[in-house]
């Protein structure tokens, strides 16, 4: 699929979309992505800054996304884990940016080659619009060479 095409059907989706979670671009060979999550009345939590559960959700699918379209329908590739550290509180509309160099992709499919299941860890900052540190969020992805391309 067409990264544009995705991006649009990925904005469409409700937890983004009635969160005010938006992907703002994405790469059209699907390395890079920047995803905003804008602050709006029904998204705030109770002392009106941004909401855990959505700081978490605006970087929850990305990077099993970006490895998912790079290596390809011979793979499986699935969340297997994910942490989150709140820095600060966040008062205004944070950011998210993902980055899955090619030379990672590589080492995924060299790791996997045999039919093993790797496992790697992959870290975002949300900021603010300044740069300042909201949260640390880590990913774990799961990827496995299936039994037809093994």
């Amino acid at each position: 699929m067409r990264a544009s095409t995705f991006r649009r059907l990925l904005n469409l989706w409700p937890p983004f979309l009635f969160n005010a979670i938006r992907l703002q671009s994405l790469s059209d060979d699907y390395t890079e992505a920047k995803v905003v999550l804008r602050l709006r009345p029904w998204n705030r939590n109770y002392v009106k800054s941004q909401f855990g559960g959505n700081l978490f959700a605006m970087v929850d699918p990305f990077w099993m996304l970006l490895a998912m379209h790079q290596l390809g329908s011979d793979y499986y590739v699935w969340d297997k884990a994910g942490t989150i550290d709140f820095v600060a509180p966040g008062y205004e509309d944070v950011y998210a940016h993902f980055k899955l160099e090619p030379g990672v992709v590589d080492e995924l499919r060299a790791a996997a080659a045999g039919g093993e299941k790797v496992l790697r860890w992959f870290e975002t900052e949300v900021t603010t619009a300044s740069g300042k540190v909201i949260a640390v969020v880590r990913k774990q992805i799961y990827v496995r060479l299936k039994p037809k391309a093994r």
